[in-house]
C-alpha cells in the first residue's frame, strides 16, 4: 500500500467518523487505515459509521486542504503527537465511544504538531471575561510565551482569545484546535486572528474541511486540548463553564489541572473556586506556578525524575516493545512493531517515553537499548 493510499484512507475515516470513535480508531490503529475504511464501507462497525459510508471526500478534502496552504497529519507522520495521546489509554479514561486520540489532525500553520506540543500548557476560561480575568490570563500567557512555552486554547471569545493574543504579542508560539473544519473561521470575528495564529505557530482540528461547528463537538474539542498540553489553567470559569468540562477531561488524562482565584464576588471566577475548593485544581497565581506543576525547562533528564530502576513497572505494551530490543544493534520503529507484534502508532508513541525513561535511546540507525549501571 503506498503513502497516498495510506493517507486517502486516513482522510476517509476522518470524514466518516466526524469526530472521536473508539472502535474506528483502535480497528485502524491494529489493522491500518485502508483496512478500517473497508470495515466502515461493509458496515463492520456501525450504524453511526454506516449511515456516512458513501461520503468519500477524501481525495477533494486533500486538494482543499492543500490550497490552503495545510496539510493533513496522521499517526503515520514523525510529526504526530503520540505522546500526548497515551493518556487515552490510562486508568483514569473509562472505555467509551468518545474516549480515544484523534484519528488525524487537519493543521494549518508550518510548525511541526510534535514539536509545538513538547512544551505546551493549555489556557481556557469563560467567554465572558472580565476584565481581570483578561489580565491575569495574558499576565501568564505571555509570561509562558516568553520561556518557550506553546500557549493551546480554543479560539473562542474572552480568555481563549486573551490567552492566544497575550501569546502572539510577545512572538511566542500559540496553537487553535478548532471544533470545526480548519477552512470555517470560528466565531466569525476571529478570522484575522485564526490567521495569525497559523502564521505564529498552527491552528488544527480533528474535523475535516468544512464541518460546521456544533455543541457536541466542542466537547469533543476539549479533550484535545487537554491532551495537547502538559497542564490545563482554568482563568475565569462560571458554574456551568465548558472551561471545567476541560478540566475534567485533564484530570482523566493525567495532567495538572489549575485554577486562578478570582474575588469572591465574581460570578466567572465560581468555577474556579468550586474547583480549588473541591480539590479538583492547583491554585496558581503566576507563570511561575504553572511550571511549577507543568515541568521546568529544560533535557528530559533535568527535568523528569527517574520513575523506575526495572523493568518490572513498564507496562504490558512498553515491555513487549523493550524485549523487541535486541541486546546489540538497534530495529526502527517498524522493525520493532513486526518484532514486538506491537502496532506501529503503539510503537512510536511508547517509544518518547521510554527514551525519558532512560530505557532506549536512538541515532541515525533506529533504537537501541540504554546500557544501565
Amino acid at each position: 500500500m503506498s503513502d497516498d493510499e495510506r493517507r486517502l484512507a486516513w482522510a476517509y475515516l476522518s470524514r466518516v467518523a466526524q469526530g472521536p470513535h473508539r472502535p474506528l480508531f483502535d480497528h485502524a490503529a491494529e489493522h491500518g487505515p485502508q483496512a478500517a475504511a473497508a470495515a466502515v464501507r461493509s458496515g463492520g462497525l456501525g450504524e453511526r459509521l454506516e449511515v456516512r459510508a458513501h461520503i468519500d471526500t477524501a481525495a477533494a478534502d486533500l486538494d482543499h486542504i492543500a490550497a490552503l496552504g495545510g496539510r493533513l497529519v496522521t499517526p503515520d507522520d514523525d510529526e504526530w503527537p503520540a505522546w500526548r495521546f497515551l493518556g487515552f489509554d490510562g486508568s483514569g479514561v473509562t472505555a467509551a465511544v468518545d474516549t480515544c486520540p484523534p484519528l488525524a489532525l487537519w493543521v494549518l500553520g508550518s510548525a511541526p504538531v510534535a514539536a509545538v506540543t513538547e512544551r505546551s500548557v493549555s489556557v481556557v476560561g469563560t467567554r465572558a471575561s472580565s476584565p481581570y480575568g483578561d489580565h491575569v490570563t495574558a499576565e501568564i500567557s505571555a509570561d509562558l510565551a516568553l520561556d518557550g512555552w506553546t500557549i493551546i486554547s480554543g479560539a473562542a471569545f474572552g480568555i481563549d482569545a486573551a490567552a492566544h493574543r497575550a501569546a502572539l504579542g510577545v512572538e511566542g508560539t500559540t496553537m487553535a484546535v478548532l471544533a470545526c473544519g480548519v477552512d470555517r473561521a470560528y466565531p466569525a470575528g476571529h478570522s484575522r486572528l485564526l490567521r495569525q495564529i497559523a502564521t505564529r505557530g498552527l491552528v488544527l482540528s480533528e474535523y475535516a474541511p468544512g464541518t460546521t461547528p456544533a455543541k457536541h463537538r466542542f466537547l469533543a474539542r476539549n479533550r484535545l486540548v487537554a491532551a495537547l498540553g502538559s497542564a490545563v489553567v482554568v482563568v475565569e470559569a462560571g458554574w456551568r463553564s465548558g472551561a471545567r468540562n476541560t478540566a475534567a477531561w485533564a484530570a482523566k488524562l493525567g495532567r495538572p489541572v489549575l485554577a486562578v482565584p478570582g474575588p469572591v464576588t465574581s460570578p466567572t471566577s465560581t468555577g474556579c473556586h468550586r474547583m480549588i475548593r473541591d480539590s479538583e485544581a492547583i491554585l496558581v497565581t503566576s507563570s511561575h506556578d504553572v511550571v511549577a506543576e507543568a515541568g521546568p525547562l529544560g533535557s528530559p533528564e533535568e527535568s523528569r525524575p527517574e520513575l523506575f530502576r526495572d523493568t518490572d513497572a513498564l507496562s504490558e505494551t512498553a515491555l513487549m516493545i523493550y524485549d523487541a530490543l535486541p541486546s546489540a544493534g538497534s530495529l526502527s520503529s517498524r522493525e520493532l512493531s513486526e518484532h514486538s507484534g506491537v502496532p506501529l502508532n503503539k510503537v512510536r508513541a511508547a517509544l518518547p517515553v521510554l527514551e525519558m525513561d532512560g530505557f532506549v535511546a536512538s541515532d541515525e540507525t533506529g533504537w537501541f537499548r540504554v546500557v544501565r549501571g
